[in-house]
C-alpha cells in the first residue's frame, strides 16, 4: 500500500530523495532531507540572513553590536571611539580644545582659558585683544 501523499522530496538537486520527515529551511523556505538540511549542505542563497555572529573586538574581548553596518566597520569604529584597551587609547585624537573664536577652527593640546572671559581658544587668539575679550567690559558695565 502507499502512501503517495505523506513526506515530502528534498530540493538538493543531486538529491531529490523522499523523506517522511522534511526539515524546511527556516532562512530560504525550502524542503530538505535531514542530510541537506544544513545551509554549507544545500547551499542555502539566504543564508547570511541566519548568520547572526556577534564581533568581539580584538584589544578589549568586548562584544560589538553590530547595528545593519559590516561587522569590520562596527568594530573598527569602536577600536577608534570606545575601545578602552591601551593600544586604542594611544591612538586617539590628541587636539580636543577647539578654539572659541568665531571662524577658527583650531585645537590645542591643552586648554587655554582666557581669565576675563573663562572661553577656551587657541595659542594664535590667547590674549584678550587677540579674540575681542567682552569679559572685563561686561564686568565693569555691570558694577557701574
Amino acid at each position: 500500500m502507499e502512501f503517495p501523499h505523506l513526506g515530502n522530496n528534498c530540493s538538493s538537486q543531486n538529491c531529490n530523495k523522499l523523506d517522511f520527515l522534511p526539515i524546511k529551511c527556516d532562512a530560504c523556505g525550502k524542503i530538505f532531507c535531514n542530510e541537506h538540511y544544513h545551509y554549507i549542505t544545500h547551499n542555502c542563497s539566504d543564508a547570511y540572513k541566519k548568520d547572526n555572529q556577534v564581533p568581539v573586538c580584538p584589544l578589549c574581548n568586548i562584544p560589538i553590536p553590530v547595528r545593519g553596518q559590516p561587522p569590520d566597520v562596527a568594530v573598527g569604529a569602536h577600536m577608534d571611539t570606545d575601545c578602552q584597551s591601551d593600544p586604542a587609547k594611544n591612538r586617539r585624537r590628541v587636539f580636543t580644545n577647539k578654539c572659541s573664536r568665531k571662524g577658527c577652527k583650531n585645537k590645542e593640546v591643552v586648554p587655554v582659558l582666557c581669565g576675563d572671559c573663562n572661553m577656551n581658544f587657541c595659542l594664535k587668539h590667547r590674549h584678550p585683544v587677540d579674540h575681542q575679550c567682552q569679559g572685563k567690559l561686561n564686568r565693569r558695565n555691570k558694577s557701574m
